[in-house]
């Protein structure tokens, strides 16, 4: 199956300091690429280099071989999610979650219909009244998740969404992402900073560092690269078992 996504030597400077440095992968649809790597690698300004948020030197983008670079980010078919839920606070969580629809002048049938569909897959049924500030941190960006599926962008990129959450929340949306994501065929870029997280929300891994991207052909080799920290996690939850 060809690469839905494929990045091809992506540069990208600031001033004289060189942020991304030829990277390149491809993302196959309905695969969730994680991408681990510390603060300050160049995750973000990849995801929003992708989006259209910032402007590439040097490469290229392109979604089903068709390059995105002249294309501006609502054009791109791609959707920018981050830590912070970013929800309108004067629409309740319905109207969060059907505010693409209502742009794109559906029919009040197909916004009704859609929009409960959604709610009832993010176990948000009983909340669709609610008003953003009446919401936990994880209802906030399950409706974040929402208003972003329901207009069923090609590819996702999520920026450390759950960064803000605690443990158990985390632990509980990273369950309901992989869940949503095969309910709707969901292509993305995963970016975090925890390596759990990264093996747990990808399908395929890679890691960042320095501006730099290598992706892995399996787990096995993710968890040999001792960049990762892999083997040494591993490692001390052996030891603690002995």
């Amino acid at each position: 199956m060809p690469d839905l996504l494929t990045v091809r030597d992506l540069q990208v400077r600031f001033g004289a300091e060189t942020v991304l440095r030829g990277v390149q992968f491809g993302v196959r649809e309905r695969e969730t690429l994680a991408v681990l790597g510390r603060s300050g690698c160049g995750k973000t300004t990849l995801l929003k280099t992708l989006a259209g948020l910032l402007t590439a030197d040097d490469g290229d983008i392109l979604l089903e071989g068709q390059s995105l670079l002249k294309r501006p980010p609502q054009e791109r078919g791609m959707v920018y999610l981050y830590q912070e839920a970013l929800l309108f606070p004067h629409l309740n969580v319905f109207e969060n979650i059907a505010f693409g629809l209502r742009l794109r002048r559906e029919s009040e049938t197909g916004v009704r219909d859609k929009t409960n569909q959604l709610l009832q897959n993010l176990d948000l049924a009983g909340q669709s009244k609610k008003m953003p500030h009446q919401l936990s941190g994880g209802q906030k960006q399950r409706v974040s998740f929402g208003r972003a599926l329901i207009i069923n962008p090609r590819i996702l990129l999520l920026d450390e969404p759950f960064g803000n959450l605690d443990v158990e929340t985390r632990a509980n949306m990273q369950q309901l992402f992989r869940q949503v994501a095969d309910t709707y065929h969901t292509t993305a870029v995963f970016v975090t900073h925890d390596l759990k997280e990264a093996v747990c929300m990808g399908d395929r891994l890679a890691y960042m560092e320095n501006g730099r991207l290598d992706m892995f052909d399996n787990l096995e080799a993710f968890i040999a690269d001792p960049r990762t920290g892999m083997k040494q996690e591993m490692d001390f939850w052996r030891k603690l078992d002995q």
